[in-house]
């Protein structure tokens, strides 16, 4: 589910277990089966897999640039798979917008005309859509890069080109199809972190797709798991590294450093009167809490945003989660 309040979500692809291939792309060598789930309001969804699992198709059926032939795709209780295609194709001016892997931006075109390209479509004036261009270009630290052309930007300026049209006209929802597995590692790595500095700020509602477990932990707030075209499991990260559904999440999750992902709210037990040494945040890494375990073995007080004492953490329960 999507929605544009958090008590209207979009649901995405709606059937019960009991209805099997409730999405199918037509056409595609692999379709997307026994797949429901939903998405809040300014949540970033990760779906990651491995080639060939099915992601991208997952993703072309609920941004309906692919054809549902069972289930449905709503977007504020509105079913996608049911609009005429004047509908649907206003929606996806307005509410929707798509990053690619490959930029595909347009090479005659000066990137402020780029950026406009969606609010040219729309209608908007020339002055208008510069305008908004030039807000987005700041936005995305392009200033000054808005009369060169794509061919004369390095990659990661591309893919902030990319980034800044699908922002330009101000859509509900991001769609990204593994936008920055084409960049080289540091490259890769600002983009990230770009992207999660944008959504701090905006605050918009993200599917993004992967194949990258490390990439999915940075940017999801919950992640799904993607095999043969289903999913084998959908949580946080932390609930797919503390307890794997498949031996399949198992092997995404077996390299991934626990302490570095695992938080004192993880690997905490129920207070029990037993006195504590002092106290940290729910929300502290085990990584981070580690030195003050190591002073002394006695437990610490794990407390909440009000500062109130939610549990108990210590040596025994961060020795077991990590393996040592």
């Amino acid at each position: 589910m999507f929605g544009q309040k958090p008590d209207r979500a979009m649901q995405m692809a709606e059937a019960g277990r009991a209805r099997p291939e409730i999405l199918e792309s037509t056409g595609c060598t692999i379709g997307v089966h026994d797949v429901s789930f939903d998405v809040k309001t300014g949540e970033t969804f990760v779906v990651m897999g491995l080639s060939g699992s099915g992601k991208s198709t997952l993703i072309r059926c609920v941004s309906r640039l692919a054809d549902v032939t069972r289930g449905s795709v709503a977007l504020d209780g509105e079913d996608l798979t049911q609009m005429s295609e004047q509908a649907l194709r206003q929606v996806r001016r307005e509410k929707l917008s798509m990053v690619f892997q490959h930029f595909g931006l347009l090479p005659h075109r000066r990137v402020i005309d780029n950026v406009a390209y969606g609010l040219e479509v729309q209608g908007i004036s020339k002055q208008d859509r510069h305008t908004r261009a030039m807000e987005v270009l700041e936005v995305v630290g392009l200033e000054g890069w808005e009369n060169h052309y794509p061919q004369q930007l390095s990659g990661g300026m591309q893919q902030r080109v990319g980034l800044a049209r699908a922002l330009a006209v101000d859509p509900e929802v991001l769609f990204f199809d593994e936008p920055f597995s084409a960049l080289d590692p540091l490259i890769r790595r600002d983009m990230q972190e770009e992207l999660l500095r944008l959504q701090e700020e905006m605050q918009r509602t993200l599917v993004f797709i992967t194949h990258d477990f490390a990439e999915a932990i940075k940017l999801g707030d919950r992640i799904a798991i993607m095999k043969d075209g289903g999913f084998d499991q959908v949580g946080t990260a932390a609930e797919l590294i503390a307890n794997p559904a498949t031996d399949y999440v198992s092997e995404f999750t077996k390299d991934i450093p626990r302490a570095k992902v695992l938080t004192a709210g993880d690997v905490m037990r129920p207070v029990d009167g037993t006195d504590s040494l002092g106290s940290v945040s729910r929300d502290e890494t085990i990584e981070s809490i580690l030195p003050a375990l190591l002073v002394d073995p006695g437990p610490l007080a794990v407390v909440d945003a009000t500062g109130s004492q939610v549990g108990l953490v210590d040596r025994k329960a961060v020795a077991e989660v990590i393996g040592i």
